[in-house]
């Protein structure tokens, strides 16, 4: 049965009733993978050294785009910054609300109006772009959220390992970008509809900043291919 919001209705039951179980993803990569829903609700002790170090480099107002049930958004509140949490799902909104968030909203990032020194997008949350295309015109976005010498920080993974033979060459299009892929989550008799996410690698990121007028600087790598980064604008 298809569902608008199968992650909030997933956010929600575990909030609410307790753990059932997980959702499931199926994706054009013919792969069928588990998100754990508690992981989606981890503390800061938890999170993956990446995630730490971005929410370490947060300073000032942050707009924490697809905040999912708030869990970044608590860290930074409890460190005493001014936080507003935004996402497209009403469940995770509601998840994050009653987790003590203070300034939530549901919306589409696209849409949303503001000025904050810190934009973060974490959980490959530049997969928003959806593909390669929308790449250009997500940054154009973001750089207007941004306030005078303020930062986007981003995390995404290089996904050409997943294409690697056992020769070490890689099997793919060249008429598209590899890192563009079709998800679908399921939760119960619940199916989410097909929706595109993009993992971009690093030296395709800081082409499109560059095209953008913005700057792009590693921060760090993970241990599976992948890496955090901070966006600013170039100075003049």
């Amino acid at each position: 049965m298809e569902h608008a919001d199968v992650l909030g209705l997933a956010l929600m039951d575990y909030l609410e009733n307790g753990f059932s179980e997980d959702i499931r993803t199926t994706s054009s990569l013919e792969e069928t993978d588990v998100l754990p829903l508690a992981h989606l609700f981890r503390g800061y002790a938890a999170m993956p050294e990446l995630e730490q170090k971005a929410l370490q480099q947060c300073t000032g107002s942050v707009l924490d785009i697809g905040c999912g049930a708030g869990s970044h958004s608590l860290w930074l509140q409890e460190q005493g910054l001014k936080v507003t949490a935004i996402d497209i799902s009403p469940g995770a909104i509601h998840c994050a609300k009653q987790r003590g968030v203070n300034n939530v909203i549901v919306s589409d990032f696209l849409d949303h109006q503001g000025s904050y020194d810190t934009l973060l997008l974490l959980m490959n949350g530049i997969g928003l772009a959806g593909a390669l295309a929308g790449l250009g015109p997500m940054l154009h976005k973001l750089k207007s959220l941004l306030a005078p010498g303020g930062q986007i920080l981003v995390d995404s993974s290089d996904i050409i390992y997943m294409f690697e033979d056992e020769k070490g060459e890689y099997w793919v299009d060249p008429n598209g970008y590899y890192g563009e892929v079709q998800f679908q989550m399921h939760y119960k008799k619940f199916s989410s509809p097909r929706f595109p996410w993009l993992y971009v690698d690093y030296n395709t990121l800081t082409r499109a900043c560059l095209a953008h007028g913005l700057q792009c600087e590693m921060i760090a790598e993970g241990a599976h291919y992948d890496y955090l980064a901070r966006i600013h604008t170039i100075n003049p």
